[in-house]
């Protein structure tokens, strides 16, 4: 069984889920869901308000149809930036302004 495009979204050639027509990834839309817990009325007032409320539904329902694969990025993104970040924890610019009293 394939799985059905909405319509309003597109694949690019690495399977990265896009708004038509737009920059916006439908990741984006995702996390502002997850993150806030905005409607789509919110998501479209917040951020987007160049996105059709067709647009953030059409992103909403192409993340519930594909919920595991998508989850299971963001958490890739999580992991990737919690592990960028503990590698700046001891820079020496860090160290720096610490020194300094500049940060604890």
């Amino acid at each position: 069984m394939s799985a059905t495009i909405p319509q309003h979204v597109r694949l690019d050639d690495h399977g990265i889920a896009w708004i038509d027509d737009t920059n916006v990834k439908v990741i984006e839309i995702v996390l502002d869901k997850i993150a806030h817990g905005w409607s789509p009325e919110e998501i479209a007032y917040q951020h987007y308000d160049s996105l059709s409320l067709a647009q953030i539904y059409a992103a909403l329902s192409y993340y519930y149809d594909h919920q595991s694969t998508m989850d299971a990025a963001i958490d890739g993104q999580l992991g990737a930036s919690e592990q960028a970040r503990s590698r700046t924890m001891d820079s020496p610019g860090r160290r720096r302004l610490k020194a300094q009293g500049k940060i604890a």
